[in-house]
C-alpha cells in the first residue's frame, strides 16, 4: 500500500455549483506526492453526462468512480420520484459497492459538501469503512438547516469551514470549535488578468466612453444587497452624474415573482433606470470586471465572497459590507471600503470616495491583486486542506 493519503470526494449532485467548483480546485491542486485523489460522482441513466461528472473527468490524475446515489431527500414531485425510483431501489447495494471501493483503495479521508445527501453519505460511509469523514461547510450554519445535514455535521470527524465566520456559526451548533478547521476559499486566478480589455462590454451595453462604471455580480436576491445598492446609487448619481451601474446576474428563487423586475421597478422609482444596466447572467465576468472602475456587492452575512477575490484579482477596489466572512476577504482601507450592514448612506459615501479619487482606486486595486495572489489561490487552499486531512488522521477517532 502506498504511503500516500487516499482521499475520496463525494459528488452526489448532477449540477456544478460554487461548492462543487471549490472541491474541484482541491482535487486538482492537492499535492500528488502526498495524496491520491478519488471521486465518486453521480452518473445518469440517460445518454447526457451530468455537468458535475463531465467537470470531474476533466481533472487529471483523479480516479473517477461513476456512482448511483439515492434520490435527494428534497425531491418530492412525482416526475422526479419516478425518474429516481431505480436508484432508490438499488441504493443499498450501491452503498455496499461504494464501501467496498473505499476499502479496496485504502481511502482514509472521505470529503463531502454540507448538502444533506452528500454529508449523510460521507459520515455513514466513513463509519462503515473506518475512514474519516470531513464535511465542508460553505454557508452560515444555523438550526434552520435540515435535520439530516445537521446530524452529519455534528457527527463528522472533522468540519472544514470556508471562513472563520462560518466556523463560528458551526461551533454554535456543534458545541464548540473542536474538530472545526477553517480553510479559506481559493480560486484559479488564471482567468482573472487585470490586463483584459473591457471595452467590448462597455460598447455592447451602450456605456459612454467618459462614464465611470460600477459593477455588481451575483445571483439576484435580497441578501445580496441589490436593493440597498440601488438606493445608494441614487445618492451617488446626485453628485457624480456620469456613472453607470451594471447589475449582473440571474434571479435566484424568489417568492412573489421576479426579483429582477422588482429591482427594475425600484430603479424607475428612484429615477436612475437610465443609468442602470440589468444584464442577466453572463459568461464573460472577467471582461465585465475589466469594464468597471469599482466593484460593489453589499451582501449581508456573506459566508465568504468568491466574487470579491475575483474583483481584487482584476485589480478593482471593492465596496462591501462589514459583516459575515467579507472582512476576511476585503481589507478595509487597503483593498476596499466596508460599510455597516444596511447603511445606504455609508455605502454611497464609500462609492463616491472611490469614484472621485482615481489614485486611490489604483492603489486599492494593486493591493487587492496582491492580496488575491498571496492569500486566495487554489494552490494555497489545497495546501491548507491537506494539512487538515493529516491533522484529522493524526488525531484519531474522537471518544
Amino acid at each position: 500500500m502506498s504511503d500516500k493519503i487516499h482521499v475520496l470526494y463525494l459528488q452526489t449532485q448532477e449540477g456544478f455549483g460554487a461548492d462543487s467548483a471549490i472541491h474541484a480546485h482541491l482535487m486538482r491542486h492537492l499535492d500528488r506526492e502526498r495524496f491520491e485523489v478519488h471521486t465518486a460522482c453521480t452518473g445518469s441513466p440517460g445518454p447526457q453526462v451530468p455537468e458535475s461528472l463531465r467537470r470531474m473527468q476533466q481533472i487529471s490524475d483523479v480516479h473517477v468512480r461513476v456512482s448511483s446515489f439515492a434520490p435527494g431527500i428534497h425531491e418530492r414531485n412525482l416526475e422526479t420520484i419516478l425518474k429516481a425510483a431505480p436508484s432508490a431501489v438499488l441504493a443499498p447495494l450501491e452503498f455496499v459497492r461504494l464501501a467496498r471501493y473505499v476499502k479496496q483503495h485504502g481511502i482514509r479521508i472521505i470529503h463531502s459538501s454540507d448538502r444533506p445527501r452528500d454529508s449523510l453519505y460521507c459520515v455513514l460511509l466513513a463509519r462503515a469503512t473506518g475512514a474519516k469523514s470531513v464535511v465542508h461547510v460553505h454557508v452560515k450554519w444555523s438550526q434552520y438547516y435540515g435535520a439530516t445535514a445537521r446530524w452529519a455535521v455534528n457527527h463528522s470527524d472533522g468540519v472544514m469551514a470556508i471562513s472563520e465566520y462560518v466556523a463560528g456559526t458551526v461551533a454554535g451548533q456543534r458545541g464548540g470549535m473542536d474538530a472545526i478547521h477553517t480553510v479559506l476559499n481559493g480560486v484559479d486566478l488564471t482567468p482573472w488578468d487585470p490586463n483584459i480589455d473591457g471595452s467590448a462590454v462597455r460598447a455592447g451595453l451602450s456605456i459612454p466612453d467618459d462614464a465611470l462604471v460600477l459593477a455588481s455580480v451575483s445571483r439576484l436576491f435580497h441578501w445580496k444587497g441589490q436593493r440597498e445598492l440601488l438606493k445608494a446609487f441614487e445618492l451617488v448619481v446626485r453628485q457624480v452624474p456620469n456613472v453607470v451601474l451594471l447589475i449582473v446576474g440571474a434571479d435566484a428563487a424568489h417568492e412573489g415573482g421576479s426579483f429582477t423586475e422588482e429591482l427594475q421597478g425600484l430603479a424607475r422609482e428612484l429615477g436612475v433606470s437610465d443609468k442602470v444596466r440589468f444584464t442577466g447572467g453572463r459568461s464573460d465576468i472577467p471582461q465585465v470586471m475589466a469594464a468597471c472602475d469599482v466593484f460593489t456587492m453589499p451582501s449581508f452575512e456573506e459566508p465568504f465572497g468568491l466574487v470579491f477575490v475575483e474583483a481584487m484579482a482584476m485589480a478593482k477596489p471593492v465596496v462591501a459590507i462589514d459583516n459575515g466572512g467579507t472582512p476576511e476577504v476585503v481589507s478595509h482601507e487597503d483593498t476596499g471600503l466596508l460599510a455597516p450592514p444596511w447603511d445606504v448612506e455609508t455605502i454611497a459615501d464609500h462609492i463616491l470616495r472611490l469614484l472621485r479619487d482615481r489614485e486611490l482606486r489604483v492603489k486599492m486595486g494593486r493591493a487587492g491583486r496582491e492580496r488575491a495572489l498571496n492569500m486566495f489561490s487554489a494552490e494555497r487552499m489545497a495546501r491548507d486542506a491537506g494539512r487538515v486531512y493529516e491533522r484529522i488522521l493524526q488525531r484519531g477517532t474522537p471518544s
